[in-house]
């Protein structure tokens, strides 16, 4: 799945007690980026590279239909849930230590998920990795920044990080579907166990040591607040797919009423928190807070987007894991494609240009896959609908994380850059488990009413629900990004680095 990353100007203080980076350019900054690109390469590409392995996960350990998006969302919510408290953790317990920390964590956690005997234990797995994620992802973004400190490095050296990122998901594609056909799904989780232990060692010698000064105060309830209501609200939409359960299920109404209390608590208390996990008065600005809906919004589209597909190219045409890495390939080329064009253009056009006609073509990629039947030519029906939405995010990704920075004090630009990753995630998370129980609900109604068809049309008409949802939820974030960014290209932030 691609990401989109914004890196603001400007680092912390550094704490005196801890070693420093100097005024002098360190001598080995070319090798310590090459280091943390691999880290980041880790994170991107673990959502894609699992993706592919899903089919064959599920049927080995027996998942659900209702459960099986749990192998991606356990990750994602997880991610994003604790996205904010990992970038504070490592700011101030020190960013080498907490990349370091980060790499044999997730290590652990792959290992684990690669050896699970069965589905709960993989879940946790996931979530253990989505956690490791969380702390080693915004460590890694501080390292550089406190490592090139000249702008034309800082801005190479970023140029860099997002080509990873952009192309991490392809390459996760690619070696999904290979280590899937040619081994084992297990591998696609315990290919990083190798990786994360070397980059560490690396890490060890040619990364240097930063601390954030200042407060060092952890915002504790609000993570448990946060966390445990989008716990609760996606295990309530979870439930709702479930055979015999439904929507006005007690369990199912519990868990959502749960989540509302829990997350509304959230909001309460960030007002009056004194060192907020997520500060209102960065997302209570028009044009952040619409950069933030929408890209919560295109999460839940799009991740999802993924899912299904993934399950109607080896599912039901029948594509092995390696094919389907290849059938994803145009998708994530027209994102780095498009993103290159994009940045030209942002700067003379605008951002609010660009995203309200990236999120139309974005809808109407998505309609395009309802197309799809039991036997459809990916060349007619598939391949148009991916270009059209790659380029679609393009210029959604590339502007949105402009104006997410806009007018954000420097001390405020760390948890802003956080939070539209974190909506991202969180989005990705929400959208699964929905568009997973609208999916499963399809399926189970049109077996009812037309019981001759045969579970293969059954699933068509699945995949169909879900991506009609999805392009809902694209333009819902349509009609919120024409209302609410209105930033011109003169405000945008003159020091942002993109990456699609």
């Amino acid at each position: 799945m691609p990401t989109s990353t914004t890196v603001p100007p400007g680092t912390d203080l550094p704490d005196p007690g801890t070693p420093q980076v100097t005024d002098a350019p360190d001598p080995r900054r070319w090798l310590a980026l090459a280091v943390i690109a691999v880290a980041q390469l880790m994170i991107v590409l673990d959502v894609s590279i699992v993706n592919i392995a899903i089919p064959d996960a599920g049927a080995d350990l027996g998942i659900s239909p209702a459960n099986i998006q749990w192998v991606v969302t356990a990750y994602t919510l997880s991610f994003g849930g604790l996205l904010l408290l990992g970038g504070r953790v490592a700011d101030f317990m020190g960013r080498k230590r907490a990349f370091l920390i980060g790499l044999l964590g997730f290590a652990a956690a792959s290992g684990l998920g690669g050896l699970a005997p069965n589905q709960e234990l993989l879940f946790a797995a996931r979530a253990l990795q989505g956690g490791f994620a969380a702390l080693l992802a915004p460590a890694a973004l501080s390292l550089l920044a406190v490592t090139f400190t000249e702008s034309k490095e800082r801005a190479r050296a970023f140029a860099v990080f997002g080509a990873v990122s952009g192309g991490g998901a392809a390459i996760g594609l690619l070696l999904g579907g290979v280590l899937t056909e040619y081994a084992s799904w297990r591998w696609t989780l315990g290919v990083n166990v190798p990786i994360s232990i070397a980059t560490a060692l690396l890490a060890v010698v040619l990364v240097r040591e930063s601390r954030a000064s200042g407060d060092r105060h952890f915002d504790i309830p609000g993570v448990l607040l946060s966390t445990t209501g989008l716990v609760s609200l996606v295990y309530g939409f979870s439930k709702a797919a479930e055979e015999g359960v439904g929507w006005a299920d007690p369990v199912t109404l519990t868990l959502l009423g749960a989540a509302a209390v829990l997350l509304v608590s959230f909001v309460l208390y960030e007002r009056r928190a004194a060192h907020p996990l997520l500060p209102l008065r960065v997302v209570l600005d028009r044009n952040r807070g619409g950069s933030y809906a929408v890209f919560l919004l295109v999460g839940a589209g799009l991740f999802a987007m993924f899912l299904f597909l993934t399950f109607y190219f080896q599912e039901t045409l029948g594509y092995t894991p390696l094919e389907s890495g290849f059938a994803f390939l145009p998708f994530s080329g027209g994102i780095i494609i498009g993103a290159g064009v994009v940045s030209q253009l942002l700067p003379r056009i605008g951002p609010r240009p660009l995203i309200v006609v990236g999120l139309a073509l974005s809808v109407v990629g998505m309609l395009w896959l309802t197309r799809i039947g039991e036997t459809s030519a990916f060349v007619t029906t598939v391949l148009p609908a991916e270009i059209a939405l790659s380029f679609g995010m393009a210029m959604v990704f590339v502007p949105t994380s402009s104006t997410a920075l806009l007018g954000v004090e420097e001390h405020d630009a760390g948890v802003a850059s956080a939070i539209l990753n974190t909506a991202q995630q969180v989005g990705g998370s929400l959208g699964l488990a929905l568009l997973n129980t609208f999916f499963a609900s399809a399926v189970a109604d049109r077996l009812v009413a037309d019981p001759a068809a045969g579970p293969a049309a059954a699933l068509v008409h699945g995949y169909h629900v879900a991506f009609v949802w999805a392009a809902v939820f694209l333009a819902l974030a349509l009609v919120i990004g024409a209302a609410m960014i209105r930033a011109r290209r003169d405000e945008l932030p003159s020091e942002l680095v993109l990456a699609a």
